[in-house]
């Protein structure tokens, strides 16, 4: 037999964050989306609710501050509690992305949170983080550390 074949994943476990939005909190999809992902095997390490203030918002969302949607954004995340989880795991950023689907919840792909859960594109149940980066500056905004 030749040499083995390395699986694309890392095996080292990584850290990412998600927030289920107000829509979530208010529909009571907490449990049902960190079921989830508690069932692909990722460990939750943190979680807090809170309702941002509209500075924390604005510097969780400071990547799109010169973008049209950056206020309906901010305006939004602060309309009610959310739920913020740091996830670890095998590939988590990348994996929870899959898991979470399209940012249009009309184009996120049945079986994901937003296929599954998502209203429209604020209202979409869930953010992720996109890469080690964000979450490294996302989790300082949501936790303060």
């Amino acid at each position: 037999m030749g040499a083995k074949e390395q699986s694309p994943m890392s095996s080292v476990p990584e850290e990412t964050l998600i927030v289920v939005k107000p829509d979530g909190v208010r529909r009571g999809l907490v449990g049902e989306i960190l079921r989830r992902f508690e069932a692909k095997g990722f460990s939750v390490t943190r979680v807090q609710m809170l309702t941002m203030t509209k500075a924390q918002a604005e510097e969780f969302y400071s990547v799109h501050r010169k973008k049209q949607f950056f206020g309906e954004l901010v305006s939004f995340i602060t309309s009610g509690p959310v739920v913020g989880m740091v996830l670890t795991g095998r590939d988590a950023v990348a994996t929870v992305r899959r898991m979470v689907g399209a940012t249009k919840s009309w184009e996120a792909a049945a079986g994901t949170i937003r296929g599954d859960y998502g209203l429209g594109l604020t209202d979409n149940t869930i953010h992720a983080s996109d890469s080690q980066e964000s979450f490294a500056r996302e989790q300082k905004t949501f936790f303060g550390k």
